[in-house]
């Protein structure tokens, strides 16, 4: 891993010097790794020198955009399925705070919400809040 790194990084510093390409956040989950994706948003931003919003937008709408998924999830809105995971912080001004997850919900089920003290899984669909 220490001699691969940093050939990751500046393979990853090149692809953001090519115009128009787009970036989506991945992952070969190789052992340990699972659980541990912020690390690699703030290593995308911290060393690779992407900007925090375009970092979290490779992890979301342009994932869903690239496996032709974006008319079904990738983003906030009505008709389509929706996973939100809500951070302690701005990322925008502190990408750390992609580490300081306070709300989970996927597929409509809340599965972690440390304002209300849950941590276990909701199979009962919260109603939306704006």
């Amino acid at each position: 891993m220490r001699e691969v790194l940093p050939l990751n990084q500046e393979m990853f510093k090149r692809a953001l010097a090519t115009k128009g390409l787009k970036i989506v956040f991945g992952t070969d989950a190789v052992a340990g790794a699972h659980g541990h994706n912020a690390e690699e948003f703030i290593y995308r931003v911290k060393d690779g020198g992407i900007a925090p919003m375009d970092a979290i937008v490779s992890g979301t709408g342009m994932a869903a955009e690239a496996l032709r998924l974006g008319d079904k999830l990738g983003s906030v809105k009505e008709g389509l399925q929706a996973d939100i995971v809500a951070v302690r912080g701005n990322p925008l001004q502190d990408i750390t705070a992609v580490r300081r997850v306070v709300f989970v919900m996927k597929g409509g089920k809340v599965f972690k919400n440390l304002a209300t003290g849950t941590r276990r899984s909701s199979t009962q669909r919260q109603p939306a809040r704006e």
